[in-house]
């Protein structure tokens, strides 16, 4: 009895997290071509952080848990895990979806930038490797250095949004008053973070009934459900055929939980301590982003085919498979 009512939660986070995405989606939309924003930059800021807030909580509850190596591996495994769900899975379902085009400046700007803050976490976190230290963690310096990155990422989409205020390509948009637009992101915002903590905190609960690992749960349990607003309102903008506002949720989503969430998190619990078997985890989130840049000139130019999204499903199936056996 007491296992059914934890799948009835989860099925609930469910029904809040769909409402959740098509309300976030749909004011959203709303704001952008009120205010003559693009989708793209919509999905940067106000749709990712929206999406990326669940990652946020867990990881602020999570971040007094350690192993008995004194690492942080749901912290990690949550934020590495999420991104890596974000590429492979969430893009690849979109891909499925609906073909998404991808704006010439997100492909030479936001994209690579994605990519160069990995390599900048993949460098703070890995001090033994780099700094001689006697451990690997992030830091009450890494805590100033990742939202300084996150305020110069603001700042360029800030500075974007003033060169280019006529930029928005949404087509077939209804605009809703203020007071309406407001209600829709913030309800679903709300919707998004409820349901994906009741899914989130019971499956955790179902887990642990069967000796699963703080690393693998961070990896899988915790980045999938975290990932679900992602995948929910990354989902419905692409059958809207919204593709900058997918595109832009995913990549913005996964700079937020590097620099923002990790920065927070890191200036509340530090240090932070790393396992290094994340590193592996790390190559997989970098080329995962690499292989969006290389898509954008293989089959249709600037676009992300229904071919090139089955192959990120197969690579996320490959990568499960790697997960379950490295455990």
């Amino acid at each position: 009895m007491t296992t059914l009512i934890h799948f009835l939660l989860i099925a609930l986070g469910f029904i809040l997290l769909i409402k959740g995405a098509d309300f976030l989606v749909d004011g959203a939309s709303s704001l952008a071509k009120r205010f003559h924003v693009s989708d793209i930059m919509i999905g940067l800021i106000v749709v990712a952080m929206g999406t990326s807030a669940p990652e946020l909580v867990i990881n602020l509850i999570s971040g007094t848990v350690m192993t008995t190596e004194g690492t942080h591996d749901v912290v990690f495994g949550n934020i590495i895990g999420s991104n890596i769900f974000n590429v492979f899975l969430i893009l690849g379902v979109s891909a499925m979806i609906y073909p998404l085009t991808v704006g010439k400046n997100a492909l030479l700007k936001e994209i690579p930038f994605s990519v160069v803050i990995t390599i900048i976490f993949f460098i703070l976190a890995n001090d033994v490797l780099f700094f001689n230290a006697e451990s690997n963690q992030l830091s009450h310096y890494d805590a100033v250095i990742l939202p300084v990155l996150f305020g110069f990422f603001i700042f360029y989409i800030f500075m974007n949004i003033k060169k280019n205020p006529s930029s928005s390509e949404i087509n077939n948009t209804k605009i809703h008053g203020n007071l309406k637009t407001a209600l829709m992101i913030i309800g679903g915002i709300s919707g998004l973070v409820f349901g994906g903590q009741l899914i989130v905190d019971n499956a955790i609960i179902i887990a642990r009934s069967f000796d699963v690992s703080e690393k693998l749960i961070g990896l899988t349990i915790l980045a999938a459900g975290t990932s679900l607003p992602e995948l929910a309102t990354s989902a419905v903008a692409a059958f809207k055929k919204n593709s900058d506002l997918a595109i832009g949720n995913i990549i913005g989503s996964n700079i937020f939980n590097l620099l923002l969430v990790l920065g927070l998190t890191t200036s509340v619990h530090a240090p932070l301590g790393f396992n290094i078997e994340f590193n592996t985890d790390l190559y997989i989130s970098m080329a995962g982003t690499a292989m969006l840049f290389i898509f954008m000139y293989t089959f249709g130019r600037y676009k992300l085919d229904r071919i090139e999204g089955f192959i990120y499903l197969v690579c996320f199936g490959l990568y499960m498979w790697f997960l379950i056996n490295r455990q």
